[in-house]
């Protein structure tokens, strides 16, 4: 897969289709990279890191961690971190010390894909933008890469 010249929107008529697409995302994504995926509810952001998933290797459930916060899997090529920041306000996820996860301290360097962003207080110096909207029929994706 290569992209085009970013930022770029594709539309991704199923749910199949947008796993499809995180798949093949996930084959050139290397330890240390992390994902914000916005979206309203619905959008597509846990089919997407289902997808991402199966890219890594990985053949756990991947489900939405909105109650238990943060779902960890080892079991890929490099570690997926998943992480639903939903029902926190950004002082409660400020106090989750996040950073650890993308700068390696605690955590083996792995793919950290961060649901519900804007509660971020702060983001990381470089990150892939992914922001899913529901269509009448599918979905578009829209995905920049930001590095300050």
């Amino acid at each position: 897969m290569t992209f085009p010249k970013l930022p770029c929107t594709l539309t991704l008529p199923t749910p199949q289709a947008t796993q499809a697409w995180g798949e093949n995302f996930a084959k050139q994504l290397t330890a240390g990279t992390v994902l914000l995926l916005e979206g309203d509810l619905g959008a597509g952001k846990t089919s997407l890191v289902q997808g991402i998933g199966l890219g890594l290797g990985i053949n756990d459930p991947i489900v939405s961690p909105t109650f238990t916060l943060i779902n960890e899997y080892y079991e890929g090529r490099i570690p997926l971190y998943h992480l639903d920041l939903y029902r926190l306000s950004p002082q409660d996820v400020d106090a989750l010390y996040l950073d650890q996860y993308w700068q390696g301290e605690e955590f083996p360097l792995g793919i950290v894909a961060i649901e519900w962003p804007e509660r971020l207080l702060y983001r990381p110096a470089s990150y892939w933008l992914i922001t899913l909207m529901q269509l009448t029929e599918g979905r578009q994706l829209q995905l920049d890469y930001v590095s300050e």
